[in-house]
């Protein structure tokens, strides 16, 4: 089963680097980026934990305690339904806008809204928590919010990029280009 969210774009192929924005169909929303392998830690360990879980729901089913069984199935699809999101975090781009995936949320940007995309150094979260390091993030202006502190889109400390740091600058300079290109257009 094809999973299109884990597969990286042709965005940094050897065949694709000389194009800025090498997609046929730009469309189409896409992560510029894979996935790090935090997150895809994180969402293996969910799905083993879920595969446990599935199991336990069989072995009480056989024992003839049928509403135990549903609950430990329900329980089984929320970690299943956890991991398959938290691999979708991320921030995602096309010619429609910017779109920012959280665990609980999503927000999407049109171009039309977008002032800036840039790279800048500040204190970031590491892994997501709590804990602030100095780092660097890609932050968006809005034309809507210009004055207001954003979330940054990008930080080379989150689970996509702690310790890939040309992984962290590739995925910011792509990002940057659509912005750029679609930023004129909007």
């Amino acid at each position: 089963m094809p999973l299109p969210f884990l597969t990286a774009d042709r965005a940094f192929d050897e065949t694709a680097a000389d194009a800025a924005l090498p997609f046929d169909d730009r469309d189409h929303w896409r992560r510029p980026y894979r996935p790090g392998p935090w997150r895809v830690g994180a969402a293996a360990l969910l799905l083993l934990l879920a595969s446990f879980v599935l199991l336990a729901a069989v072995i009480i089913a056989f024992a003839g305690a049928p509403p135990a069984a549903l609950i430990c199935v329900g329980a089984a699809a929320a970690v299943i339904a956890s991991a398959l999101r938290m691999l979708r975090m991320g921030t995602w781009v096309s010619a429609h806008g910017l779109r920012r995936v959280g665990f609980l949320s999503t927000q999407t940007v049109p171009w039309g809204q977008v002032v800036a995309v840039r790279t800048t150094q500040q204190p970031v979260r590491w892994l997501g928590l709590p804990r602030t390091v100095q780092g660097q993030a890609l932050v968006l202006v809005r034309r809507d919010r210009a004055g207001d502190e954003l979330p940054p889109l990008l930080t080379d400390r989150n689970a996509d990029f702690l310790a890939r740091y040309e992984a962290f600058d590739r995925a910011a300079d792509s990002i940057e280009v659509w912005a750029d290109e679609y930023r004129r257009t909007a």
